[in-house]
C-alpha cells in the first residue's frame, strides 16, 4: 500500500541533501570560489536539478527499492559496468559517512578548548560507532526521528539567513573578489557532494502515492529548495564574514557565520546544529547503506553474507558491520578536503551513468533526448573538470578515487566470473517488490 504523499517525498529529498554536507564543504567552496561562492552552489544545483531530472523519469517509469541501482542495470544490462557502479555506489556512501564524521568532529572540537588529534579521531570514531549501535539495537529510531531533525536542521539555517540578511555587504560578493572561472566551477564540483541525497526519493517509489504525478515534483521541488537555501547561505556567509575568519575556521565555516547577527549565541547554535545534523545523517546513512548492500546483494552483484539481517529487527547486520568498520577506516585515514573530492567524483560519476541510462532509454521513459543529453555532457564535464584541477593540487584525492573505481572493476570481474560463476548470461528481478520476495 502506497503511504507516502508528495510532502513526505520532498522532506525524504531534502533531508538526504540537507544532511551534513552544507556544514562540512561551505569552507572548500569559500577557500577556491571566493566571492563567488553562491555562483559555485548555483552551478552544481544546474547539474543536480538536470540529474533529477532523468531520476525523476526512470523512477516513474520504474519504481523499485533498488534506485539507481535499477536504473543502471535496465540500461546497461548484467555486465562488468553495471556490476561496478553498484559497488561504487556503496563505496561512495561510505565516503559521505566518513564527510559527516569529519565534519562532526571539526564541529565537537569547537565546544572544546584544548584540541589534540585523539580528540579529533574519538569524536570521528563516536560519531560513527554510536549511530552503528543505533542501528542494530532500534532501527525504527532512525525514520521516526529524520523528520523532526529534518526541520530543526532547516530552521536553523532560515534563521542564519533572515538574521545575517541586514549584516550582509555586496561589496564582498563583488567579481573584483571571485576566483578564477576554472576555481569557481572547480569550487562547485568539490561541494557537489552537498546535493547528493534527492536520488533516494527514488528508493521509496514504489511508496509513493499519484507516483506519476508526485514524484517529479518531489524530485524538483526538493533540489530547487535545497539550491535556494545553499545559494542564501553562501550569500550570509560571503557577505558578512571576512574571508580571514572564514578561512581561519574553514571547518567549520557555517558557524562563524551566524556569529554577525546572532553573537556567540549564534555560533553554538549552529556548531549545536552541525552535530545533530552530521549525527543524524550518519544515522541514516548507515541504514541506507546497510539496506543498499542487502538490495544488491539480493540481486548477486554482492555476497549473500550482506542479507543477513535480524529477524526481529529486519536489520542488515552484517551490512551494518561492514559499512560502519569501512567508514571508520576512511574518516580517521583521509582529510576533509579529500573525502569532500571523492564523495563528489564518486557521485559525479554515478549521476553521469544515471544520465546515460536515461538518455539510452529515452523513449522507454518519455525523456526529452536533448534534457538528458545536456544532462551527461554537464556531468561528465563536471567530473572531469573535477579531477583534472584536483589531480594538479591534490593529486592523492584522485588516486583514492581511481582506487575506488578499480576496486569496483576488479571485485565484479573477479567475483561475477570466479564466485557468482555468471556475469554475462544471468538475468534477474528489478522492479517490483513481488519480484523481489521472489528473489528471497
Amino acid at each position: 500500500m502506497r503511504s507516502i504523499g508528495l510532502l513526505g517525498a520532498i522532506s525524504i529529498g531534502i533531508g538526504g541533501m540537507v544532511g551534513g554536507g552544507i556544514f562540512a564543504v561551505l569552507g572548500e567552496a569559500v577557500s577556491l570560489a571566493h566571492g563567488a561562492t553562491a555562483v559555485a552552489f548555483a552551478i552544481a544545483g544546474l547539474i543536480a536539478i538536470l540529474t533529477a531530472y532523468s531520476y525523476a523519469k526512470l523512477s516513474v517509469a520504474y519504481p523499485s527499492e533498488g534506485g539507481t541501482v535499477t536504473f543502471i542495470d535496465k540500461a546497461f544490462g548484467d555486465n562488468i559496468l553495471s556490476g561496478s557502479v553498484n559497488l561504487m555506489l556503496w563505496l561512495s556512501y561510505l565516503v559521505t559517512i566518513s564527510l559527516y564524521a569529519t565534519a562532526f568532529a571539526y564541529y565537537g572540537e569547537t565546544f572544546f578548548t584544548h584540541k589534540s588529534i585523539w580528540l579529533h579521531h574519538g569524536l570521528i570514531t563516536a560519531s560513527i560507532i554510536v549511530p552503528a549501535l543505533i542501528n542494530l539495537v532500534s532501527a525504527s529510531f532512525v525514520g521516526k526521528s529524520e523528520t523532526v531533525i529534518v526541520v530543526l536542521k532547516v530552521s536553523i539555517l532560515v534563521l542564519v539567513i533572515v538574521a545575517g540578511a541586514s549584516h550582509v555587504d555586496p561589496a564582498r560578493m563583488s567579481p573584483e573578489h571571485w576566483g578564477s572561472p576554472l576555481s569557481i566551477v572547480t569550487a562547485g564540483m568539490i561541494i557537489f557532494v552537498a546535493y547528493e541525497g534527492f536520488e533516494l526519493i527514488a528508493n521509496s517509489a514504489e511508496d509513493i502515492v499519484k507516483p506519476a504525478k508526485n514524484l517529479p515534483r518531489a524530485f524538483y521541488a526538493s533540489v530547487i529548495i535545497v539550491i535556494a537555501l545553499y545559494v542564501l547561505i553562501s550569500v550570509i556567509t560571503v557577505g558578512s564574514v571576512p574571508e580571514a575568519a572564514l578561512m581561519k575556521a574553514k571547518d567549520y565555516a557555517l558557524a562563524i557565520a551566524a556569529e554577525p547577527a546572532l553573537g556567540h549565541t549564534g555560533f553554538v547554535l549552529v556548531a549545536s546544529a552541525a552535530l545533530l545534523s552530521t549525527f543524524s545523517a550518519i544515522n541514516a546513512t548507515i541504514y541506507g547503506n546497510a539496506r543498499l548492500g542487502y538490495i544488491i546483494a539480493k540481486y548477486g552483484k554482492l555476497p549473500r553474507s550482506l542479507m543477513d539481517e535480524d529477524k526481529r529487527s529486519g536489520v542488515p547486520f552484517k551490512g551494518v558491520l561492514y559499512t560502519t568498520a569501512f567508514s571508520l577506516i576512511l574518516a580517521n585515514s583521509i582529510d576533509l578536503t579529500q573525502i569532500a573530492i571523492i564523495g563528489s567524483a564518486g557521485f559525479l560519476l554515478i549521476f553521469f551513468l544515471v544520465n546515460v541510462s536515461a538518455y539510452r532509454l529515452h523513449q522507454t521513459i518519455g525523456a526529452s533526448r536533448l534534457i538528458v543529453f545536456t544532462s551527461s555532457t554537464l556531468a561528465f564535464l563536471a567530473l572531469c573538470t573535477l579531477l583534472l584541477h584536483t589531480y594538479r593540487t591534490n593529486p592523492n584525492a584522485v588516486m583514492i578515487f581511481m582506487g575506488f573505481i578499480i576496486i569496483s572493476g576488479m571485485f565484479e570481474l573477479i567475483y561475477g566470473r570466479y564466485v557468482r560463476g555468471q556475469l554475462f548470461n544471468r538475468t534477474y528481478p528489478l522492479s517490483s517488490k513481488e519480484e523481489v520476495q521472489q528473489v528471497k
